[in-house]
């Protein structure tokens, strides 16, 4: 491939500061966009070979073919560069901050000076809760599960600071992520596979707030199959926080991109950002009874299992355990109350509505979340028209275009209605309309592949919608399947 080597001269608008960057621009025109996709209403360029005007955006992009060799001059240098990495440059005019001495100072001192300072753009919000929409999705992956990683990411920043993060759908946001392609309004092109993934921008900036990340990459979470969103999205929501790249090679915004799991900040990475926003709010305890101890997910009876985004959630005591793509992820159980403050240990019974809104009953009260943030509760479950109390299980029941939920209590359960959140009669079926599931059950969830899994004690029942009872073969035990345990 016959390439050039293109000089781009990138002036910050901060003053008195310039810097060069050096790009190898291919010369051939880019692939052609297929007819499907121009009619679905992408910008479409067939004559873009690079980036342009670069110099007037304050924004961060990550760039997989492009490495200055005066970055992170260190022993670990050479394989650096064999890893994808920021595109713009890490010594801009910013401030570094040395909490040694709590000084403020700008860059260029020398190399030993500057070890395990976290940089600063210069800006912040100036308020701790903040929206984020997502206006356009990936072709690759559900929007369940996309706005999960989202959520995921935002998540590592929350965690050790006062920032809230908060999806909305429709009104105006704080953050706005989009996912475009080639030429999309802010002069800075997309390029198709590869190249360039993703750019931000930081606050207090003509287009603070603004994430975009490039459609045409094959974007993947947790694998090495194609570019990994948790870990992009990630370093791009530090920098839309007001955070500059980091020396530090473990940071999450190092200007090496990394797809290591599980995602955690370094302590670069928290100082940096506690510097800007303050460390976490405390957390309120609602009780004075003492930690009972984690319990052996391969030896117990779980309270409640929902499908939620995609995932399924294990409930137990006050634990949750995390399972995405058939594997318990890392960091789990962990504390229900990292998702959802404010819902009791033990809950009964847990379900995900159509809307993406979860439901919690526990005795004669439920409550109601949008993702982490409570809508409502806790509300007497007679408003719902339940003639009962301390529900067993919450089966969300999905089937073509229709959904149905069922609330379950010993021999007996009771259709739900969604639309009017009430259930539709208040006598009883029997559980035996389900053939072969037993008469007692702890939990219930629908999988993706549409069978109805029932919990009782240590075993599950998986129930076939289509021949209308459970597979042969079961019950089965929980903790080999679910969490690898060896036979019991």
């Amino acid at each position: 491939m016959n390439v050039m080597r293109t000089v781009v001269l990138c002036a910050s608008i901060l003053p008195l500061h310039l810097f060069v960057c050096v790009h190898p621009l291919p010369l051939h025109d880019r692939t052609p966009i297929s007819r499907s996709k121009q009619l679905q209403g992408w910008p479409y360029s067939n004559s873009h070979i690079g980036l342009k005007k670069r110099d007037r955006h304050e924004q961060d992009t990550l760039n997989k073919e492009h490495h200055l060799k005066s970055v992170m001059a260190s022993k670990n240098v050479t394989e650096s560069w064999k890893r994808p990495r920021c595109g713009v440059p890490d010594f801009p005019t910013v401030l570094q901050v040395d909490l040694s001495n709590s000084n403020l100072k700008m860059i260029g001192q020398s190399r030993q000076q500057r070890r395990k300072r976290f940089a600063l753009f210069g800006g912040r919000w100036e308020k701790t809760d903040l929206t984020y929409r997502i206006v356009r999705f990936p072709w690759q992956m559900s929007e369940d599960k996309v706005r999960l990683v989202f959520h995921e990411a935002l998540g590592v920043w929350s965690a050790v600071t006062p920032l809230r993060f908060r999806e909305v759908t429709k009104e105006k946001a704080d953050i706005i992520i989009d996912f475009n392609r080639y030429w999309h309004g802010d002069n800075l092109p997309f390029d198709g596979p590869g190249g360039i993934l993703a750019h931000a921008f930081f606050p207090r900036t003509h287009r603070q707030g603004e994430v975009h990340f490039d459609y045409d990459e094959h974007w993947t979470v947790g694998n090495n199959v194609g570019t990994d969103l948790l870990q992009v999205a990630a370093h791009e929501f530090g920098h839309v926080l007001g955070l500059q790249h980091s020396l530090e090679p473990d940071a999450v915004m190092c200007p090496f991109y990394s797809d290591s799991y599980p995602l955690q900040l370094s302590e670069d990475d928290k100082r940096g950002i506690q510097y800007l926003y303050g460390s976490p709010r405390p957390e309120m305890t609602e009780t004075n009874e003492l930690d009972i101890g984690m319990p052996d997910a391969c030896r117990t009876n779980f309270d409640a299992v929902s499908m939620i985004r995609g995932e399924l959630f294990f409930f137990k005591s006050q634990y949750v355990w995390r399972i995405r793509d058939g594997r318990l992820q890392p960091g789990y159980p962990a504390l229900t109350s990292r998702h959802w403050g404010g819902i009791p240990d033990h809950i009964d019974a847990a379900y995900e509505d159509t809307s993406g809104n979860i439901w919690f009953f526990q005795g004669d009260s439920y409550w109601v979340f949008d993702a982490e943030k409570k809508i409502t509760g806790p509300d007497s479950v007679q408003q719902l028209g339940l003639p009962v109390t301390d529900i067993q299980a919450a089966l969300k029941w999905k089937e073509y275009r229709t959904e149905e939920v069922y609330l379950f209590k010993s021999s007996s359960y009771w259709p739900f209605n969604p639309q009017e959140n009430r259930v539709n009669d208040v006598h009883p079926r029997s559980i035996h309309d389900w053939e072969g599931i037993p008469s007692h059950i702890d939990a219930a969830f629908q999988d993706i592949y549409g069978y109805a899994n029932f919990l009782s004690g240590l075993y599950y029942w998986k129930f076939d919608p289509v021949a209308s009872k459970v597979l042969e073969g079961y019950p089965r035990i929980i903790g080999m399947d679910f969490f690898g345990c060896s036979a019991i």
